[in-house]
This record gives structure tokens, sequence and C-alpha cells, in this order.
């Protein structure tokens, strides 16, 4: 298995796995994938990463810049997804080192990322690789008609733009 960064061409896989998050209903807001032109406008041009084993993509992994203002220019949103048939093998903490690797070299200062609270898998690998607990946003946003708290977490790089 390697971790590679994403190409065009692995779209419609990443779409896929990104389908299957979908349906768990607890994996994010979304309701369907978008197309890639959406998804392209939306995620940086750098750290777009993909787990593959044999041609099969296991999971992906991207940041989306969390505002358009300048003084966020080094603050990211993580979306990791892994395949339904790879999930707990190890390829999301795989993804997640390589995507702190690659969010500092393009010199973020923050990565973040909101979770449900049941989405008890991924609170775990966040912990893992270093990430914190900041918050609970309480019924931030409705999904099928129910409303869904957010966890939030952040991890702050050692070495990118935090003169301290």
């Amino acid at each position: 298995m390697i971790v590679r960064n994403m190409i065009v061409s692995d779209w419609e896989q990443v779409s896929n796995i990104y389908s299957e998050g979908i349906a768990t209903g607890f994996a994010t807001f979304e309701t369907s994938a978008p197309d890639y032109a959406q998804w392209d406008s939306t995620h940086t041009t750098h750290s777009r990463l993909v787990a593959e084993e044999n041609g099969v993509l296991l999971g992906w992994a991207a940041l989306s810049p969390v505002s358009s203002r300048c003084v966020y220019g080094g603050v990211g949103e993580v979306s990791i997804y892994i395949s339904a048939q790879s999930r707990g093998n190890g390829i999301g903490r795989l993804l997640m080192e390589r995507l702190i690797e690659e969010s500092e070299k393009a010199g973020f200062w923050t990565i973040q990322s909101g979770i449900f609270p049941e989405n008890l898998a991924s609170i775990k690998l966040h912990e893992k690789v270093g990430f914190r607990y900041i918050g609970k946003r309480e019924k931030i946003g409705k999904i099928n008609g129910e409303w869904k708290d957010n966890l939030l977490f952040e991890k702050r790089s050692t070495s990118v733009g935090l003169d301290q």
C-alpha cells in the first residue's frame, strides 16, 4: 500500500469512498458527493492524498481553506475518508500523518476538524496523531431533519508560522 498525491483520474474512486462516508450519517453534513469541479474548487491544490493498493483506492485525505481572509491563510480544514472495507486497518493514520507533513510543507500552521460525537473512530484517529479537543458546537447544523453537534479538534504545527 502506498500513499500518494491524488490525481484527477482518481476522482471516481474518491467520490465513491466519499459517498460511503456520507451513507454512515456521521461523517459529514453533505448528503451527496459533489462533482469533481465543485470538489476541486473548495479544496487546496496541495495536500490531496490517496492510499492505494493494487490500483484500488482505500481512502483519501485533503484540506480546505477555512476562510478566504488572508489572516487565515495557514489554517486548513481536514477531510479524511476511508473505504468501508478498509476501515480499522491503520489507513487513516497513514493518510493523516502524511497530510500533516504536506500541510506543513505548504505553510499551514493549524489544521482542524469538525467531527460528529458519534464518529468515535475519527475522534480516536485525530487524538492519536496529536490533535487536541477544542470544544463542542451544539446543534450547529441539521442533517436529515436532525440537529447535530460538532466537536472541534485542531493540530498546531511546531515548525510553521508560530513564532514563540
